[in-house]
């Protein structure tokens, strides 16, 4: 099954450039390209995309914005956001994250970096290292950006959401945001990966997280897990 890749930046060499790796593998192809994210929400909608590739500084609506569009759209639950930026850590990552964004890409990773990140993300698993991830929020709660979407981290919201969860889904969870993979907790755990995997979609569908990242920025700003300070 082909991958069908949108490319969103407002650099036109740039997309070139992604335009010719990408169709350069057999299991992946650019279906469109957008200057901006109104044009990608606009064609993630017409070409039922499974991944975006998308810039977050843009002219007009700008990476973040078109996120929140694209995930906020039950018709295109199915649709994978990879989030390119300059910067390794930039607080509109963890915003973007927060709106439903499946991980993030530095601009200057290596080409098979960029396809990997494509294929695992068009599996439905994280697109980005877990360990990444975590040092990105961690720092970001660390210098006071604790107040995710609901507010208060110790609002009945989080405490409802995560009194729903078992005492092994929250064993996982922390584990999950600790930046272990599935093989790693089962080790941990004593248990199978498909076990693993099995409580890890559970807490997911609890919590309603798209995907992994998603379980890692719940784990921090529910005050589950708390960031080291170095």
């Amino acid at each position: 099954m082909t991958i069908r890749v949108l490319l969103a930046d407002d650099q036109a060499l740039l997309r070139s450039a992604f335009k010719v790796l990408v169709d350069s593998e057999p299991d992946m192809e650019v279906v469109a390209e957008a200057a901006d994210g109104a044009e990608a929400v606009a064609l993630a909608r017409s070409t039922r995309a499974d991944v975006v590739l998308m810039d977050i500084r843009m002219p007009g609506t700008d990476g973040l914005a078109a996120t929140r569009l694209i995930t906020a759209d039950p018709e295109l639950s199915d649709v994978r956001i990879v989030m390119l930026t300059t910067f390794e850590v930039d607080e509109y990552v963890v915003q973007s994250l927060r709106a439903g964004a499946s991980g993030f890409l530095g601009k200057g990773a290596e080409p098979d970096e960029l396809l990997n990140a494509i294929r695992i993300a068009a599996a439905g698993e994280a697109l980005l290292s877990p360990v990444a991830t975590k040092g990105l929020i961690a720092t970001f709660l660390a210098q006071g950006g604790n107040a995710g979407p609901d507010g208060d981290p110790d609002s009945p919201a989080y405490s409802e959401r995560l009194a729903a969860l078992t005492t092994r889904e929250r064993e996982v969870l922390v584990l999950v945001a600790g930046g272990h993979s599935n093989d790693e907790i089962a080790e941990r755990l004593e248990v199978s990966p498909l076990t693993v995997k099995t409580h890890v979609n559970r807490t997911m569908a609890k919590l309603g997280a798209r995907d992994r990242a998603q379980l890692v920025v719940t784990a921090y700003e529910s005050g589950l897990v708390r960031p080291r300070v170095e």
